[in-house]
């Protein structure tokens, strides 16, 4: 195994592949450990070095120098079967502190005596034998190095590219790692074009067998919250929090939010100088309807707010500990409290999370006739 081509091999990885290389040269080491026992020593005592400047690959032995001999603990079951575990120090790399003197007179406990027992045709024998060894870690670091990269981004916006479709799903290039779209998880009634770029928000990230398992969304509310965010230069600033997002995908978003600036009017940071700001997210979200509640501490007000379009609203809380409320309305505004389908209330609802029930002043009186 030349030293020039190894390191080639070495730089190939770590640029191809992003993985370390100080992590690479480990288990180029391990697999040229398992070559050298395998084809000309079988006892454990032994180790790999390689250079990391010129590449040179150099077999030692070792002895590691100990008072008195481990041969790991003995343990008994419940049977009575009798094993032992590992010792710290493979048996065969322990040497007596006396013994070892006769070596080395000023050696102590602890300290190591070492031997060079590189074979002469080491470097072909290695190549042939690590290959697959080597093979095979280098997956596994590439595969742990993907996990490590994307493992923080559950609950992030990225931007992809669609690369393929099956029946049920979409596959979303990120980089490294590809993601799986369910179309289940699309806003209702868009289209996507194989190819082209795609914004999506990931729903998982778990690590299995083949690398990182990706799931992603464009249908839950936290692909609004994010899309606002990324939009909206205050949500990043912090003069601008955004408190709550409520969705029905396809129809409406109600999405709460208030100022920590005095001088800044939240809402209108949002819809931006001629509704600027508010477009662009809007015509990601495919015409999806969106209404900007404003925030505020008092319950009261706030589901207030999130009923709007609805006006001339009064809403009293009837039970604080089960967050219960009841919402007066007039009759001219009754439809527009409760929405088609009743969505506008169901998602003022998950908005506040409060239970809100809506009613005109002509049915509570009726109520309280009875």
């Amino acid at each position: 195994m030349n030293g020039k081509e190894l390191l080639k091999a070495l730089d190939y990885i770590v640029e191809e592949k992003g993985i370390k290389r100080e992590e690479v040269l480990e288990y180029l080491e391990q697999a040229l450990i398992t070559a050298y026992k395998k084809n000309f020593d079988s006892k454990n005592n032994v180790k790999v070095v390689i250079n990391p400047d010129t590449g040179d690959v150099k077999v030692m032995s070792y002895l590691v120098v100990v008072d008195e001999y481990d041969d790991g603990e003995e343990i008994t079951d419940e049977e009575g079967n009798v094993t032992y575990t590992e010792p710290e120090i493979p048996s065969d790399a322990q040497i007596l502190l006396e013994d070892a003197k006769e070596l080395v007179p000023d050696i102590k406990v602890g300290e190591t005596i070492e031997k060079e027992v590189t074979p002469k045709d080491f470097g072909r024998v290695a190549a042939s034998s690590a290959k697959q060894v080597i093979t095979q870690k280098i997956r596994e670091a590439e595969k742990n190095s993907i996990i490590e990269e994307y493992s923080d981004k559950q609950d992030e916006l990225m931007l992809g590219m669609l690369a393929m479709e099956d029946a049920r799903n979409y596959y979303v290039d990120l980089g490294r790692a590809r993601g799986i779209l369910p179309k289940s998880e699309m806003i209702p009634g868009e289209t996507l074009v194989m190819g082209s770029s795609v914004k999506v928000y990931v729903t998982k990230v778990e690590a299995n067998q083949k690398g990182p398992l990706i799931l992603l969304s464009r249908k839950h509310f936290g692909f609004v919250k994010r899309l606002f965010e990324s939009e909206i230069p205050e949500f990043v600033s912090g003069d601008i929090v955004l408190y709550s997002v409520a969705r029905e995908a396809g129809v409406r978003s109600k999405v709460a939010v208030y100022s920590t600036n005095p001088n800044i009017d939240p809402i209108g940071a949002c819809i931006g100088q001629n509704g600027s700001r508010i477009a662009s997210i809007l015509k990601e979200l495919n015409g999806e309807k969106v209404d900007l509640v404003l925030y505020n501490e008092n319950p009261e007000e706030f589901i207030k707010n999130a009923l709007s379009p609805a006006k001339d609203v009064i809403v009293s809380i009837t039970n604080e500990e089960k967050k219960e409320a009841l919402a007066i309305v007039n009759d001219e505004n009754l439809s527009l409290a409760i929405g088609k389908k009743g969505t506008n209330a169901k998602l003022a609802s998950r908005l506040t999370k409060y239970h809100i029930d809506i009613k005109t002043m002509a049915e509570i009186n009726e109520e309280a006739n009875k």
